[in-house]
């Protein structure tokens, strides 16, 4: 994805800190989103990604730092973010009992939107999400992709140019998760700025940048292919029939510290840059059968975990 000319941010977090009692969930995290720009905040759950996005939509007050929307500072301009901003959070509510288009008409009524211009935005937002064969369904028998497709479509019934998304993809299938994407990706080349939290590692290189967050803090920011690119390791994949058998045999060796299970085998970072004969005479006596050690690029999920590590 070709990075984007950085305008005017429409959303600034500044330092943000947010504790619950002992918990500390976010750790002084500072980051933009630009005009028409599509953020990612990817980390796993307890990251503290709903807790900043929280803050920044009025919902929570942050112990310290500040949130920008537009320019204005959410605490001092809430009622300006709720009509300004659209949130789309975990568990958007719809109603189970309303067909498709009873539950977009109700959010535009609820959005103060003139009837003349309804049936227009209706309109438009069932070409994009392609519900529109659907409109009379309850949304209570639709799929968890059209859930999320008419909860984002509700959402959208004002045109917020500033869209909020937390973890919009969750337990969606592949192929309702790529035609979400899609949706996202059309409202990004319309000007609208959106920044979305996903804990799936394979939707950074979706977003124009992200920011990698671990236990409250920002590990890295940055567009997906500069992360990803410039990762100083070399990484070697060690394949065999059993990939969580050799990952606990290697975790008695000395590599224990540099090794990451994944689904294709065991990751092993090179950190001291021994190359691939060093690595094999050290995994040759493990108590584990492997295939093939050969040199991979490194990706998302290397580089968090890496970070992660550090």
């Amino acid at each position: 994805m070709v990075k984007k000319s950085m305008k005017q941010p429409t959303i600034e977090i500044k330092h943000l800190v947010k504790t619950y009692g002992m918990v500390t969930a976010v750790r002084d995290v500072s980051f933009t989103v630009g005009e028409g720009e599509i953020f990612g905040l990817i980390g796993p759950d307890g990251a503290g990604k709903t807790s900043i996005i929280r803050i920044l939509v009025s919902l929570l007050h942050a112990d310290s730092g500040e949130a920008l929307v537009q320019g204005k500072s959410v605490d001092g301009a809430i009622a300006y973010v709720r009509a300004h901003v659209g949130y789309m959070p975990q568990r958007f509510s719809l109603y189970p009992d309303l067909t498709v288009e009873e539950n977009i008409d109700f959010f535009g009524d609820l959005f103060a939107v003139p009837a003349s211009l309804q049936k227009t935005r209706k309109e438009k937002l069932y070409d994009f999400s392609k519900l529109g064969p659907f409109k009379k369904r309850r949304a209570g028998a639709l799929s968890g992709g059209m859930k999320q497709k008419l909860a984002l479509s509700c959402m959208l019934m004002h045109e917020p140019k500033v869209v909020v998304l937390d973890e919009p993809t969750f337990g969606v299938d592949p192929v309702s998760r790529e035609e979400f994407w899609n949706i996202l990706k059309q409202l990004s080349a319309n000007g609208t700025s959106i920044l979305v939290t996903t804990a799936y590692m394979d939707e950074a290189r979706l977003c124009d940048r992200v920011g990698l967050i671990f236990e409250g803090s920002l590990l890295a920011v940055d567009t997906p292919e500069h992360l990803v690119n410039t990762f100083p390791t070399p990484i070697y994949r060690l394949s065999g029939s059993a990939p969580h058998v050799l990952y606990e045999a290697l975790a008695q060796t000395p590599l224990k510290n540099r090794i990451s299970l994944f689904g294709d085998g065991v990751h092993i970072l090179d950190t001291q840059g021994e190359g691939p004969e060093a690595l094999r005479r050290q995994i040759s006596d493990i108590d584990a059968p492997w295939d093939a050690l050969e040199p991979i690029a490194a990706g998302m999920e290397d580089l968090f975990l890496s970070l992660m590590k550090e």
